[in-house]
């Protein structure tokens, strides 16, 4: 018996009650070929729902989605709510802005797997553009690569390490005159095999679950209880869409913070509706769960408005003056902005004193929750503990804020890797950022406001290159091992070459260079050609620096 059946076999031991709900969440179960993704979502009838959090996948995962498939490996089924009623307040499909629909059929909007959809459509399609810079759109096919079971034979590359000789464009495999370009010049075995390649994915089909109701009660049952990356977050998502922007318009004054904020780079803040709900909750009633922000009356919301948008101003203010944080994806975890904007909240025309203290007090608790990864579990638990003594700071009460345990090894440095949507590698960029690191070439200062805002891959590059240590043997994964990383821009990354870091140390100003191991947080092993052994000082020397700030 398929797994998507079992629950209804066991419906004669349930309640009527029961039965009647199963038998509607299971009511029918279909395929979606990926040709019919990208052609229904052309067309504005696949949609994306204001309560669904945004396009979140990197771009190694989005290749390990199309091995996934093309090795036919189960890769999670998608369900979509069909409704004839469109909603008023919807977001764009990751990058791309969704076309009209015709009204006369109904909509498909993705209550689950829009992850997946959205990474089937952005490297398959070739007829929307865009409305922001992507670097995971671009997945190419590697000839070379061994067809084992375990690696993957697809890969996220930038156009500097596109070679066309090993990489195929999967994105031509679903236009004719792109295939056809790209296909020129192959030899019989290399187009057959590519051949094979796109057969695949022409064929190859997205489970799908359609739920076919009007009932909007229904379809916040099935989301809060589908979706497994977070439910609290996800009724929020739910208010935010439905019952708060319906009972009363918080929506212009949210788009009025996010202008207010643009210059700061924290424009994605205002234009973030669960975290500004959940700065609301926190304020008004000292509590981020959804329990609390169901209860909370609108006027209240209202009346407070101004006390909630000083919070969050003056927890902005704190993260960019203290932490270095010039972008919201700069925080590990956006959260970290409902505590604060509880400890700075103040009505309008009044401002909360940030003392000495205090300061320490919040910095500290900053970097325990980064390195502790407090709100990766537990996640409301911990929040709401935290809103409560960030409250209790403010208003003098004896509090234990950063109270909790917290502690860095060098291994945190050796066994995680860099990659810049993790929280790993936001908190060590922070970290780095503390030390106010200089250029590695010139020894001159790192304008950090340019670089956290900018915040993408091409500003962080190997102490130890890539093409040196591929030559000593050395596996990609160990490369990039976040001891092995450095705030360096391609300018510089270029200027040194990719050569052994003692050949590279000649084209380093040698006046400024103590200076800029020290700012790096480098040891001077870099420059000892051992990079098994730089990696564990390195390590040290980064786990010495974290502790420092954990104090």
């Amino acid at each position: 018996m398929p797994d998507i059946m079992r629950p209804i076999s066991k419906l004669a031991a349930r309640p009527p009650s029961a039965r009647r709900w199963l038998f509607w969440l299971y009511c029918r179960m279909d395929g979606l070929p990926i040709r019919k993704v990208i052609e229904q979502v052309l067309a504005g009838s696949i949609r994306i729902p204001a309560f669904q959090r945004g396009f979140v996948w990197d771009a190694e995962r989005v290749a390990y989605l199309m091995d996934s498939i093309f090795k036919g490996y189960p890769f999670g089924a998608v369900i979509l709510w069909r409704t004839k009623e469109q909603l008023k307040a919807e977001k764009r499909l990751g990058p791309f802005e969704l076309p009209e629909r015709d009204p006369d059929f109904p909509i498909d909007y993705v209550l689950d797997g829009q992850q997946r959809l959205t990474s089937i459509f952005g490297v398959f399609q070739t007829e929307i553009a865009a409305t922001v810079a992507t670097d995971w759109t671009r997945i190419y096919f590697d000839f070379s690569a061994s067809g084992d079971l375990q690696q993957t034979q697809f890969f996220a590359l930038g156009s500097d390490e596109v070679d066309l000789t090993k990489h195929f464009p999967v994105g031509t495999f679903f236009d004719v005159a792109g295939y056809r370009k790209a296909t020129e010049g192959f030899d019989e075995e290399r187009a057959k095999l590519i051949d094979s390649v796109q057969a695949v994915f022409k064929e190859a089909v997205v489970p799908a679950q359609y739920i076919e109701t009007d009932n909007r009660a229904k379809v916040a049952i099935v989301f809060e209880r589908v979706n497994r990356l977070g439910v609290e977050l996800d009724v929020f998502q739910l208010l935010s869409a439905w019952t708060w922007s319906e009972e009363f318009d918080l929506q212009q004054q949210f788009t009025d913070l996010a202008e207010e904020l643009r210059p700061f780079g924290f424009e994605d803040v205002g234009e973030d509706p669960n975290l500004l709900l959940r700065c609301c909750a926190a304020i008004v009633a000292n509590d981020a769960s959804p329990a609390a922000l169901i209860e909370l009356n609108g006027a209240q919301v209202r009346d407070r408005f101004s006390e909630i948008t000083n919070g969050i101003r003056g927890a902005i203010d704190f993260l960019r003056r203290e932490i270095h944080i010039e972008n919201l994806d700069n925080l590990p975890y956006s959260t970290l902005l409902v505590p604060l904007s509880a400890y700075f909240a103040a009505p309008e025309g009044r401002v909360v004193k940030l003392t000495e203290a205090h300061r320490r007090i919040l910095v500290r608790w900053f970097w325990r929750v980064c390195f502790s990864r407090r709100y990766s579990a537990g996640v409301l638990r911990n929040l709401n503990r935290d809103i409560e003594e960030a409250v209790k700071l403010r208003t003098g009460d004896p509090a234990a804020l950063a109270d909790f345990a917290s502690g860095v090894d060098p291994e945190y440095f050796t066994e995680q890797h860099f990659n810049v949507s993790t929280v790993h590698t936001r908190t060590f960029v922070l970290l780095l950022a503390q030390n106010l690191p200089l250029s590695f070439v010139s020894g001159s200062t790192i304008d950090l406001s340019e670089v956290l805002q900018a915040y993408n891959r091409n500003e962080f590059h190997h102490l130890y290159p890539r093409s040196y240590l591929r030559g000593q043997g050395v596996e990609t994964v160990d490369m990039n091992k976040l001891a092995n990383f450095v705030f360096m821009s391609r300018q510089d990354n270029n200027a040194l070459g990719g050569v052994a870091p003692s050949v590279y140390r000649a084209r380093m100003d040698e006046k400024a260079l103590p200076k800029i191991l020290e700012r790096a947080l480098c040891p001077a092993s870099l420059f000892d050609d051992d990079y098994d052994g730089f990696v564990v000082n390195r390590a040290q020397t980064l786990a010495s620096a974290a502790r420092r700030l954990l104090e």
